[in-house]
C-alpha cells in the first residue's frame, strides 16, 4: 500500500464510533478509505447502520492529525502494515467479521502455505504443562507449523521458546503497540523471536497493555489459526475466552486433560466435559483430528513400540482392530465389560498410545 492509502485507513480507524466492523461496512460501500472521507453526509446516510453522529465524526478533520503521527511512527520503525484485503493478510482472519482492519507486524513473518496453531494457557504454568508443551511442539516440528501465542508469562512464553528451539516460526500477538513490549522481562526474547517469526498487533503505538486490550487481542489469536490448544487453565481466565472465540469462529479447539484436583486443569477438563474442546494427549491426536498429511514428512508421529497390554486390554485392541472405530456402548456390549470398567481400560490404553478417543464417545486404535 502507498503511504496515502495507509494514512486514510489510519484516519478511518481513529474516528470515534468506527470499529473494525463499521470500517469494513464503509469501505465496502465507498470503495476506499479516501472515498469515505470524500463522500457527502447524504451519501453516507444511505449506508445501513451509519448514523448522524458517525457522519459528523467522519467529517471532523482531527482524525488526520492522529493518523499522521502514527504513520510517522510506522515509517520510522519500518513496521509492515497489512490491510484486511491484502494477499498477505492472514487468510483465516479475513473470514472473521470482527477481524482487524489493519495489522501491524515486525520481524520475518511468512504465513504463505503454512499450518498455523495457537497455543494458550495459564500464566501459572506447572511442570506438567511445560513438559507437555515442549514435547507437543517437538513432535509437531516435522510438519513445520507456525506457533502463535500471546507472549505472556506461563504457557505463552514456553510455547514461543519451544517453537524457536525446534526451528519453527512463532508469532507473539500483542495487546499494545509495537513501540513497547509487555511484560518487560520478555524483552530478552525479542531479537530471536523476530528472526523466527515476529510480532503482530492491531493496536497503535499510543495504546498501552490495558486489561481490556488483552481480550480484544485474543480474537486475533483465536481467528488466525486452524486450531487453538489450551494446555492448562483454571476454571476462569483469558484462555477460556480465547477457546470460546475459537469455537465462535468455527475453529477446532483442543484441551489437555489433567487431574480433577489440579487447579490449573479445571478449565481444560470443563472444556472437554462440555464438548467445547477435543481431548488432546499427544501430537498424534491433533494430526488425526485436523487430517494433516504426514506421509511425506521425515519424522512422522508414531505410537510407542513394544507396548505391553494386559489381557483385557489386548482383547479390546483386537476387537477395535477387527471392527474399526466403535461407540463405547457397543464396545461394552460386545466385550461384556461394564462401561465404568471399560472407561478405565480405554484410558490406560490411551495413555499407552494404542487407542484414541473421537468425538461422541467413539474409540479407535492408532
Amino acid at each position: 500500500m502507498s503511504e496515502v492509502e495507509i494514512l486514510y485507513l489510519l484516519a478511518l480507524q481513529s474516528i470515534e464510533g468506527v470499529g473494525d466492523i463499521t470500517a469494513k461496512k464503509l469501505l465496502n460501500h465507498c470503495g476506499t478509505a479516501e472515498e469515505v472521507f470524500k463522500s457527502t453526509p447524504s451519501q453516507l446516510a444511505l449506508i445501513d447502520g451509519i448514523g448522524k453522529k458517525t457522519i459528523q465524526n467522519i467529517h471532523n478533520k482531527s482524525a488526520f492529525k492522529e493518523a499522521e503521527n502514527e504513520l510517522q511512527f510506522i515509517k520510522k520503525e519500518d513496521i509492515k502494515v497489512l490491510f484486511y484485503k491484502d494477499d498477505d493478510y492472514p487468510e483465516k482472519l479475513k473470514h472473521c467479521i470482527d477481524g482487524p482492519l489493519l495489522l501491524f507486524t515486525s520481524g520475518k513473518i511468512n504465513l504463505q502455505q503454512k499450518k498455523i496453531l495457537s497455543i494458550v494457557g495459564t500464566r501459572q504454568v506447572t511442570s506438567y504443562g511445560i513438559d507437555f508443551c515442549k514435547k507437543f511442539i517437538e513432535d509437531l516440528a516435522p510438519l513445520d507449523p507456525i506457533i502463535v501465542s500471546g507472549f505472556a508469562y506461563g504457557v505463552d512464553i514456553v510455547a514461543h521458546q519451544a517453537a524457536m528451539d525446534n526451528g519453527l516460526q512463532t508469532i507473539g500477538v500483542l495487546a499494545h503497540g509495537l513501540n513497547q513490549i509487555y511484560p518487560k522481562t520478555h524483552k530478552k526474547y525479542m531479537s530471536k523471536m523476530e528472526s523466527n517469526g515476529g510480532f503482530m498487533t492491531d493496536f497503535w503505538s499510543t495504546s498501552n497493555p490495558d486489561k481490556e486490550n488483552f481480550i480484544k487481542r485474543n480474537r486475533i489469536v483465536a481467528g488466525i489459526s486452524e486450531a487453538t490448544i489450551v494446555i492448562e487453565s483454571a476454571d476462569k481466565g483469558g484462555s477460556l475466552v480465547t477457546a470460546t472465540m475459537a469455537n465462535d469462529y468455527n475453529r477446532e479447539v483442543f484441551a489437555v486433560p489433567g487431574r480433577a484436583t489440579d487447579r490449573y486443569s479445571q478449565g481444560c477438563n470443563t472444556l472437554i466435559k462440555t464438548q467445547k474442546a477435543n481431548l488432546l494427549t499427544n501430537a498424534a491426536d491433533l494430526i488425526y483430528n485436523l487430517n494433516w498429511d504426514i506421509a511425506k514428512k521425515e519424522k512422522p508421529i508414531q505410537k510407542q513400540l513394544f507396548v505391553t497390554l494386559e489381557p483385557e486390554e489386548q482383547n479390546l485392541f483386537d476387537f477395535l482392530k477387527t471392527n474399526g472405530k466403535e461407540h463405547i456402548d457397543i464396545i461394552a456390549m460386545e466385550s461384556n465389560i461394564p462401561v465404568f470398567k471399560l472407561s478405565s481400560l480405554l484410558l490406560n490404553m490411551e495413555l499407552k498410545g494404542v487407542v484414541r478417543p473421537l468425538p461422541g464417545k467413539v474409540f479407535e486404535i492408532i
